[in-house]
């Protein structure tokens, strides 16, 4: 089933996403229809081929959910591929969340994981090829943040809607 094409039917609440015992959903699968990203957190399995499946339901979520721009979903795209890809690589977890919402004027895009360790901004050289995750959040998103949680914590950034970025 293509990911574009796939409009999920209504969520009775006591089927909510992110339930305690809600298995995570597998990269070169199509996600489960009852946990998307914009009806609650969609849990995907730790491995850096989820950052794949994060940047696919992003953008359809953007631009064929709410019609969005393609530069905002661009924009996302790289950011939450960014922040994947923190939760993989020091997370050290089996699995984490994403989250997408929407309020008037901002989109807000959110991965979670069970670790408490703060994400820091490491200096880089001109010819380091990692460590620019976070700068790359600190250019593009209008906003971003951690929130500690009791089991964790959640990595987010917002990105402002404009008719034109």
């Amino acid at each position: 089933m293509s990911l574009a094409a796939h409009v999920p039917p209504p969520i009775p609440a006591h089927d909510a996403p992110g339930r305690a015992g809600d298995r995570p959903e597998r990269p070169g699968r199509a996600p489960d229809p009852t946990r998307e990203p914009w009806v609650g957190e969609v849990r995907l399995v730790s491995r850096p081929e989820s950052a794949g499946v994060a940047r696919r339901l992003t953008r359809h979520q953007l631009q064929s959910r709410w019609l969005l721009g393609p530069k905002l979903a661009d924009d996302a795209v790289l950011l939450v591929s960014e922040l994947v890809g923190n939760a993989v690589a020091h997370a050290g977890a089996h699995v984490f969340g994403l989250r997408i919402r929407r309020r008037r004027g901002w989109v807000r895009v959110e991965v979670r994981d069970p670790s408490r360790a703060l994400p820091c901004r490491l200096p880089v050289g001109e010819t380091d090829v990692s460590g620019r995750g976070l700068w790359l959040v600190e250019q593009l998103a209008d906003r971003w943040g951690v929130d500690l949680l009791p089991d964790g914590k959640t990595t987010w950034f917002e990105l402002r809607l404009a008719k034109e970025r």
